[in-house]
């Protein structure tokens, strides 16, 4: 029972300090970085809209698994299962976790019309905790970004060595 207990303080209190959790709904291939919002006992989620966050493998009654990272270091705190729960735009719970989430939303789009569009275009949701604490991997979980033409990988120019190393020399 004590063992619950403190699983529990660690995952609430975990969650609610890390901006970003790492989640990986059933079926996804990876954990997304998701941002959250911890509110009445569960991490709460908007996406799936043309402006927002997507929320892959994450369904209405289906598990997830979350993952919370240090603030300060950027590790593994944490691991936990949750159960998905989808609220109906415009109920009592969405009311409240929309009110928790809009405060967090950062460069909207759309200002405080936001609420309105979340309603029309995207899904909130809560993610339960279900039990205890997932055992953390013990290797890394790191893959390989995504193809991308924005990132470009050339040779440092051969002058700029010289050039970086003359200003120290200056200073």
């Amino acid at each position: 029972m004590t063992s619950a207990l403190l699983d529990r303080a660690l995952v609430e209190e975990a969650t609610k300090k890390s901006g970003l959790i790492w989640v990986r709904g059933a079926g996804a291939p990876a954990a997304r970085a998701l941002w959250h919002v911890w509110h009445e006992g569960a991490a709460c989620l908007v996406g799936d809209g043309s402006e927002e966050q997507p929320l892959p493998g994450l369904a209405d009654g289906s598990e997830a698994e979350v993952t919370v990272r240090s603030k300060d270091k950027g590790g593994r705190l944490v691991s936990w299962t949750a159960k998905v729960v989808q609220l109906a735009p415009g109920s009592e719970a969405w009311e409240a976790a929309v009110a928790e989430l809009k405060g967090k939303r950062l460069n909207a789009p759309d200002g405080e019309a936001m609420t309105e569009r979340w309603a029309r275009e995207c899904r909130v949701l809560r993610l339960e905790p279900t039990g205890g604490t997932l055992p953390l991997p013990d290797g890394s979980l790191a893959e390989a970004p995504m193809p991308t033409s924005a990132t470009t990988r050339r040779e440092i120019p051969a002058g700029l060595v010289r050039l970086l190393m003359k200003k120290r020399k200056r200073g």
